[in-house]
């Protein structure tokens, strides 16, 4: 499958136009967002164009939702999460799950991916949708995104061929770091918590849009350096995933 051109997806340009509100005051750290209907017209946006780029900026906790108080911009990110780092085709059952890619590509680097990874805004990086089947059903979609090519390259001399040769296998780009480079000191820090699927994301799924979905917002680093950070949404009826934990 052959590299896609730097590109940036529309939800993401509503999603950075909003974020650039918050940092430049215009939505106060700790403020309530207007309503839907009247941040839809402020923007110059459809409403499901709105709620498709709110659904991804609580999914990253740059907004909370409470009922009875509205869409609330976060003043920090909270800290909850488990670890145990394996591809999310092994969480789902090895032989028996199947990953379908449905993006292989480069865009600008997201908010979330500025967060999380040392990435220069300048500089596009390796973006990775997939949907992981387990036992026939679609399971997970798994977003992930890279450092970019130098940096990756600077971790480990190979990584960047070996995403390259990966790119259009049925793995995630976890399976394909792991798997190749077994040696690499890797440990990861996931954060829970609950949202919807929303409309493009339930089309993949053939689900309706307000689907509960749990989210793992998981940063996988090597030795110091955060190399990956992915998203990974378990709609409701998705197999259990086994945590393991230790006192």
């Amino acid at each position: 499958m052959p590299v896609q051109g730097p590109r940036r997806r529309p939800v993401v340009d509503l999603y950075e136009r909003i974020v650039d509100g918050i940092r430049a005051g215009t939505y106060p750290l700790g403020s309530t967002l207007p309503t839907e209907p009247a941040l839809a017209a402020a923007l110059g946006v459809s409403r499901p164009a709105l709620r498709e780029a709110l659904i991804l900026l609580q999914e990253d906790g740059v907004i909370t939702v409470r009922r009875g108080v509205g869409r609330t911009v976060s003043t920090g990110a909270l800290r909850r999460g488990f670890e145990r780092l394996q591809p999310l085709e092994q969480l789902l059952g090895g032989d028996t799950s199947k990953v379908r890619p449905l993006q292989r590509g480069v865009e600008e680097p997201t908010d979330l991916v500025l967060r999380h990874l040392p990435v220069p805004a300048s500089r596009e990086v390796r973006f990775w949708e997939s949907v992981v089947d387990a036992d026939g059903v679609p399971a997970c979609l798994a977003e992930e995104w890279s450092l970019h090519d130098d940096a990756l390259a600077g971790v480990d001399p190979d990584l960047p061929r070996i995403l390259d040769d990966a790119e259009s296998a049925p793995h995630t780009m976890l399976h394909a770091i792991v798997t190749n480079l077994p040696g690499l000191p890797l440990r990861a820090t996931s954060m829970l918590t609950a949202t919807i699927l929303g409309s493009r994301r339930g089309t993949t799924f053939g689900r309706p849009p307000d689907t509960p979905v749990v989210l793992a917002t998981q940063v996988v680093t090597a030795g110091d350096t955060p190399v990956l950070t992915a998203k990974y949404l378990f709609p409701s009826g998705a197999p259990a995933v086994l945590v393991r934990q230790a006192r």
